[in-house]
C-alpha cells in the first residue's frame, strides 16, 4: 500500500521515515520528493508498505505525529491521475483586443 506523508520538515531524511514506519511492518520503499535542481525536500514523501493492514495501522498511529518539529499528515496515497493542464490553455486576451501576455496589436 502506498502512503502519502505530508507537512515534512526539510531536515527529515529517508532513514528517519524508514525507522518511523518500520515499527508497523515491512517496507518496500521510502521516497522523499525533492526539487530536481536544489535537491531540497518539497515537504512530502511516499512510503510503500507490503501489507495493507500494517499500512492502515501506520496511517492511524502516525497521522499528526510530530516529526522534526512539525505534525506530519499521513494518509493513503491517491492514484496518480493525468489531469495536468497542457498546451496553451485560455490565458485571457485574444482576438484583436491586445490582451493576454503582451503580444496584442498596438493601435
Amino acid at each position: 500500500m502506498n502512503i502519502f506523508v505530508g507537512n515534512l520538515a526539510a531536515q527529515v531524511s529517508e532513514e528517519e521515515l524508514e525507522t518511523l514506519f518500520k515499527q508497523y511492518g515491512e517496507l518496500r520503499s521510502v521516497n522523499i520528493i525533492r526539487d530536481m535542481f536544489s535537491r531540497e525536500s518539497k515537504g512530502f514523501a511516499f512510503v510503500e508498505m507490503k501489507d495493507k493492514t500494517e499500512a492502515e495501522t501506520a496511517i492511524k498511529e502516525l497521522n499528526t505525529k510530530e516529526v522534526g518539529g512539525k505534525k506530519i499528515v499521513v494518509n493513503e496515497a491517491r492514484p496518480k491521475t493525468d489531469n495536468r493542464r497542457g498546451g496553451s490553455g485560455n490565458r485571457g486576451g485574444g482576438g484583436n483586443r491586445g490582451g493576454g501576455y503582451g503580444g496584442g496589436k498596438r493601435w
